[in-house]
């Protein structure tokens, strides 16, 4: 992947089970990270002592994270809503010359912030809650 523009990649909902995703207005810093969770079955007779692994199993996890302003009282109101009612809901994350990840998630985490002579800005993470699908661009 060569050089992107950071504001390319978009964070988008599905609140209401619609068909569509809405972006997430006002993020100005956007975060993925995948994890998978490694199952040691190194033994005696492991070769060298050299540690192995077994494929395919343990725990795979994705972290969305994002901050920034909201843009309109909408947007603020439907991430401040799943997050007080602890909800799991569709998000898409769409990364530029990479592709779309999509799933279920959950607002883990939601902070509000603001200097007296400045706009109220906002961070948030959210964290996988079930299978998610990668889709090439």
């Amino acid at each position: 992947m060569g050089a992107q523009k950071g504001k390319d990649f978009l964070l988008k909902l599905q609140e209401s089970g619609g068909a569509g995703f809405q972006t997430v207005a006002g993020l100005r810093s956007r975060r993925i990270a995948f994890n998978a969770e490694a199952v040691d079955v190194t033994d005696g007779e492991s070769a060298g002592r050299w540690r192995e692994l077994l494929g395919g199993a343990g725990v795979q996890r994705a972290s969305l994270s994002g901050s920034g302003i909201f843009k309109d009282a909408a947007s603020d109101a439907a991430v401040r809503r799943l997050f007080f009612e602890s909800r799991v809901v569709p998000f898409q994350a769409v990364i530029p010359d990479f592709g779309s990840i999509t799933g279920p998630f959950q607002v883990t985490a939601l902070e509000y912030s603001g200097e007296h002579n400045g706009e109220v800005s906002f961070e948030m993470t959210l964290e996988s809650a079930g299978a998610l699908a990668f889709e090439a661009l």
